[in-house]
């Protein structure tokens, strides 16, 4: 098994990740090859919070281009961690 920071990459900060926040729902990059129960035990060993569900997508790559070259922005895995009723994470600092 990896070591939960190498499962858990970084928390996605957008608009719609601070409007999931508010349902006790936080998002993450998460790594390509790991399972939900990976990162259940990943949330709760960084964080010290029991994660109820988590859903898991991948995202795809974008067609980009710079001039002539074309190319792909890189795939990802992105996971949203419902937590228990009362718990939260305090993803930025004071």
């Amino acid at each position: 098994m990896q070591s939960a920071h190498d499962v858990i990459i970084r928390p996605i900060i957008s608009e719609k990740s601070f409007d999931l926040m508010e349902q006790n729902k936080y998002t993450f990059e998460v790594a390509k090859g790991v399972s939900k129960e990976e990162i259940k035990q990943a949330i709760k060993e960084l964080f010290g919070v029991d994660a109820v569900k988590v859903n898991t997508m991948s995202v795809s790559g974008k067609p980009k281009r710079v001039r002539y070259q074309k190319g792909y922005t890189r795939s990802w895995k992105k996971a949203i961690v419902t937590l228990a009723e009362g718990d939260s994470i305090e993803l930025f600092g004071n």
